[in-house]
């Protein structure tokens, strides 16, 4: 009976025993497992930590070099402007360069020979550019005269018209007449091109009322300077 009762006690005792047993072993199993999972994880902030900071460096030499790359584009925007500035400073002094020359060339001019070309003496007839003969004879007469006293001399052609139709048609006749003159003397009288000048009035020059039939005749006109 006694021996009965003792086996069932140590029976008992084992049963016991092997849950507390099996217990710490689960325990310490979970906790190395917790503690391999915080390893890795620990790695894994470090390593994003260090990917971090190595992005940040590049961040930073990027950042350096937009800065550098706004410094130079300013510096060539600075230089650019100071460029523009210089040359508009030049281009100024080139225009009253060009303008005191011309000023001087006027100053320097003088009239010698003078021929009005108009209607009332049989020459341009109304709404035409066509060079008579008359006009023809009298530039004869001027380019003869010329050379028998030969001079450094240079001509200026105004065309003139009167003020019937409008100033546009006014002013491109005005030019027929005086491009006509200006091949005359080229073609039949060998004069360079480079010394005649030609230039239309238009109806903007009267040297005689357009309100009759006599004064618009007058106003119908070429006039040829030849300066010296």
């Amino acid at each position: 009976m006694r021996k009965s009762v003792f086996a069932a006690s140590m029976l008992a005792l084992t049963v016991a025993v092997a849950p507390a047993c099996a217990t710490k072993k689960f325990v310490r199993g979970e906790v190395g497992n917790v503690n391999t999972k915080v390893d890795t994880l620990t790695g894994t902030v470090e390593e994003t930590q260090e990917r971090t900071r190595r992005n940040e460096e590049r961040i930073g030499a990027v950042d350096e070099k937009a800065e550098a790359a706004g410094r130079s584009a300013t510096s060539a925007r600075a230089a650019a402007d100071a460029a523009a500035a210089s040359a508009k400073e030049v281009d100024g002094k080139v225009v009253t360069v060009n303008n005191r020359v011309t000023a001087v060339e006027a100053a320097s001019r003088r009239l010698i020979y003078e021929v009005t070309l108009s209607e009332d003496q049989g020459n341009f007839a109304f709404n035409k550019a066509t060079l008579p003969d008359e006009a023809k004879a009298r530039l004869d007469k001027m380019v003869s005269d010329l050379k028998a006293d030969p001079k450094g001399i240079y001509i200026e052609i105004e065309g003139h018209t009167d003020n019937r139709g409008t100033p546009e048609v006014n002013e491109k006749i005005g030019m027929e007449r005086a491009e006509a003159v200006k091949r005359y003397l080229y073609e039949q009288h060998q004069v360079p091109l480079h010394k005649i000048n030609v230039i239309s009035y238009g109806e903007e020059k009267p040297v005689a009322p357009n309100n009759t039939r006599d004064g618009r005749a007058q106003n119908r006109r070429v006039v040829v300077k030849v300066l010296s």
